[in-house]
């Protein structure tokens, strides 16, 4: 579309300051198109703002006088010339529009516009129309839009631990720098009350197949019962993470409906073992999953170890299957600690026929081969529950070998608890998964406080040792 060529309301050439007469369109001296409006001067970036007309304002000739009163009055600075008309509207129209005459800028008043009063008729004055904005460069839109998307993800979407910036996959993956993210089980704590737990994958295994449940309840009397139950997945079996967090759900939740009804501890934790075993041997009829998540593996039936503890009633009971274990730390160190359950292992048998001391057996590669687990291929179910009475305060100390392997006696296992554990369990349970991870961190680690209080004297207990 072609552009019609206005009149110039120059008086000098912007090119070579030539005088120029009425009507030019082009400089006589240097040629310079006058139809091209000028830039405005970059010294003097304010808004151009339109002013209510004072009276008078219709007449010509009172424009500038007016104007310049009003700019008096509000101590704004001198206008600078204002810039010849738009080339799009016809000659004049600039100056017919603002009710003065056309001319050169001697006849209007620098940089102002006179808009028409609002509906009212008031005078109210509007704010000049905003430029349109240029139209942006495609390449420049498109690396903005790019990167505003990079930088802000959709909600819900989990970054990298590593560089912050890539999105993982569902494999678990970086897919900006391939770094492996950390499962959420591979570190989990948990305090409830006076119970605490905390479970590592330690520093060796790829992820962590132990699995806890920790919980707090009523008797009938009304008196509190704590329960703590700590699982450890066998490797060799596909899914034992699985196994693992199954027992130790299926075991909390039996005893949680147990206890509050009037069922003695130790029967509870009978019948809680016997519920995780049945939880986990369910397992393995799911033979599609086990094919997908452990191809690498003989498709041995998901299996796990169990031991587990409840505070009731002024007793103690314990309950487990296989190597985990239940330590006694009292709270005067004088007194000597104790170890509270025995292993389904090799070395346990060996130890119990006689055949080696424990310090040769536990020595043995074959130590940790254990003869007792849950799970559909284990030879024979055989729950163990015992019940204690403590006369002192003390600590419970629930743990897996990943723990007391690197503190096997109840000597070593008091000597790594932390003297104020009794009233920090959680602050305990980080102490000694560290003390584990120091030694070494070989295998995951998994281990539940529960602090035992002596109850006061006269005081009512729901159960008797008989």
């Amino acid at each position: 579309m072609s552009q019609m060529h206005q009149e110039t309301a120059l008086s000098r050439c912007p090119s070579c300051e030539e005088p120029l007469e009425t009507g030019d369109l082009f400089c006589g001296a240097c040629g310079y198109d006058l139809s091209v409006v000028p830039a405005p001067p970059e010294d003097h970036p304010t808004i151009a703002m339109a002013v209510p007309a004072a009276p008078g304002a219709g007449t010509p000739g009172a424009a500038p006088e007016s104007a310049a009163r009003t700019a008096a009055a509000s101590g704004s600075a001198e206008w600078s010339a204002a810039p010849a008309a738009d080339r799009s509207e016809p000659p004049g129209s600039a100056a017919a529009s603002a009710g003065v005459p056309a001319g050169g800028p001697e006849t209007a008043p620098a940089a102002v516009r006179f808009d028409r009063p609002g509906p009212s008729g008031s005078g109210d004055f509007e704010l000049a129309a905003p430029a349109a904005p240029a139209a942006p460069d495609p390449r420049t839109a498109a690396g903005a839009a790019v990167s505003e998307a990079a930088l802000t993800p959709p909600a819900g979407t989990k970054l990298c631990v590593a560089c912050r910036a890539g999105h993982v996959d569902p494999d678990g993956y970086c897919e900006n720098c391939g770094h492996a993210q950390p499962r959420e089980r591979d570190h989990m704590e948990q305090e409830l009350g006076s119970v605490a737990a905390v479970s590592d994958r330690g520093l060796r295994h790829h992820r962590n197949e132990d699995s806890f449940a920790v919980s707090t309840t009523a008797l009938p009397d009304g008196s509190p019962a704590v329960v703590a139950i700590v699982c450890d997945g066998v490797s060799s079996a596909s899914r034992p993470d699985e196994a693992s967090a199954a027992a130790a759900t299926a075991a909390n939740e039996s005893l949680l409906e147990s206890l509050p009804r009037g069922v003695h501890p130790q029967q509870a934790m009978h019948e809680a073992i016997v519920a995780a075993a049945e939880s986990v041997n369910s397992l393995a009829h799911d033979d599609s999953r086990a094919s997908e998540r452990d191809a690498h593996r003989h498709q041995n039936a998901p299996a796990c170890t169990l031991v587990g503890a409840v505070v009731a009633g002024g007793l103690l009971v314990v309950g487990w299957v296989g190597d985990s274990r239940v330590y006694w730390v009292p709270d005067d160190r004088t007194t000597p600690p104790a170890r509270l359950t025995e292993d389904d292992s090799w070395a346990a048998q060996m130890v119990a026929a006689g055949l080696m001391n424990e310090a040769e057996a536990y020595a043995d590669e074959r130590a940790h081969a254990i003869t007792g687990w849950l799970g559909a291929d284990a030879y024979e179910l055989e729950p163990h529950t015992a019940s204690f009475k403590p006369d002192r305060p003390g600590l419970v100390v629930v743990c897996t070998d990943g723990l007391w392997n690197y503190a096997e006696s109840a000597a070593d296992m008091a000597a790594a608890v932390p003297p104020d554990a009794q009233e920090r369990p959680l602050h305990g349970a980080q102490v000694l998964v560290g003390h584990a991870l120091d030694g070494g961190g070989h295998d995951n680690v998994t281990v539940a406080l529960l602090p035992f209080a002596v109850p006061s004297q006269g005081a009512g207990s729901a159960y008797s040792t008989a």
